[in-house]
């Protein structure tokens, strides 16, 4: 995974962000997440709260969103919780982006069985589209990142972008859904491969094949 450097807390970002609050919209949300937990507990809405925060500066944005210093200090004081805590949180936990992105965030998994799989053609089709690990493409649409496993090792190799999940992928694939997206299209989320629906087998089921259209009971054959 590539190195992650907070945004530093400059002038120029307390001009921007130094005057952060929820929308009236958000502000609803961050009490019913907040009244979740016992008395005492509130610092456990922490990372609810800077997802919803960092979701909030991606639609003022227009991109995935971010978490700049002033916007962790205001999760901090409602939460009555000290920032180091709060940056503690978001710089250890890679959901949360702590510099400045772009609209889409790719995170291709180059873990062990996506690598067997290809993982090496989907950066290099992201390559050839011109998105380079650890940077945002110059007309701020794609940032890419190469992460850690996702747990989609049955439908290796994945990505997920944003919020989707794109799976069974080839780099023709990926060449598509990045050419959609960038057309302001939505593609075909979950696995790209003809006829399959989620991770079952490829070709249909080889085991307990009695259950593909009803209920069996087994039992008795074993």
């Amino acid at each position: 995974m590539a190195d992650r450097h907070i945004e530093p807390d400059t002038p120029e970002l307390r001009a921007r962000w130094g005057a952060f609050a929820w929308s009236a919209e958000n502000a609803e949300k961050a009490k019913t997440i907040i009244a979740r937990y016992p008395a005492g507990r509130q610092r456990s809405a922490v990372m609810p709260l800077l997802d919803l925060a960092q979701r909030q500066v991606g639609a003022e944005e227009n991109t995935q969103g971010w978490l700049p210093i002033p916007v962790m200090e205001y999760v901090a004081k409602q939460l009555d919780m000290p920032i180091i805590r709060v940056v503690e949180v978001a710089t250890f936990y890679t959901m949360y982006n702590i510099a400045p992105i772009g609209r889409f965030h790719v995170q291709v998994c180059g873990t062990t069985p996506c690598m067997l799989r290809g993982s090496d053609d989907i950066l290099a089709a992201c390559k050839a589209r011109g998105l380079h690990k650890g940077h945002t493409t110059d007309d701020g649409v794609f940032t890419l990142t190469e992460v850690e496993c996702m747990g989609n090792c049955a439908s290796a190799p994945m990505v997920q972008i944003n919020d989707d999940n794109y799976e069974d992928l080839t780099a023709a694939d990926m060449t598509r859904i990045l050419d959609d997206l960038a057309a302001g299209k939505q593609p075909k989320t979950g696995t790209q491969a003809p006829g399959r629906h989620t991770v079952e087998p490829l070709g249909g089921p080889t085991t307990l094949t009695a259950m593909v259209d009803a209920n069996h009971d087994y039992r008795g054959e074993w």
